[in-house]
């Protein structure tokens, strides 16, 4: 029985992650600069720790993209009609998701900037 549940929250979460990328415009910007990240990681090589870095990142924003889904869904249905307390709550859980994608992005700019500026000496090199 006890398996069975476990199975069960997994097969929830899954569902939930679905559910937040079909529904959220903002997940689906998440996952595919997840994406570029990886081609780009791939691309330049990154070491382990990179790796590591920006696995961590992946994480932290799309966890808080949805937990900030998590709290507009609850607030709607607390509060349908318009009201400051709820507008405050929205608006902070989004900015709290821009923070974490702002340090992800910083973070990639530390990671990629340097081996995209070898990569263009190279090639200036060349020429």
């Amino acid at each position: 029985m006890k398996n069975k549940k476990l199975i069960n929250s997994f097969k929830y979460a899954f569902k939930g992650i679905g559910s937040a990328f079909l529904t959220e415009r903002n997940m689906k910007i998440h996952v595919t600069m997840m994406i570029l990240v990886i081609i780009c990681g791939i691309i330049f090589k990154i070491s382990v720790l990179e790796w590591f870095i920006c696995i961590a990142c992946f994480g932290i924003v799309i966890g808080g993209e949805m937990f900030n889904t998590a709290i507009e869904q609850v607030v709607n249905i607390a509060m349908p009609e318009k009201d400051p307390r709820a507008k405050l709550a929205k608006d902070v859980s989004a900015g709290g998701v821009l923070v974490l994608a702002l340090a992800a992005a910083t973070i990639g700019l530390i990671i990629f900037v340097p081996k995209a500026l070898e990569l263009l000496e190279r090639i200036l090199w060349l020429l």
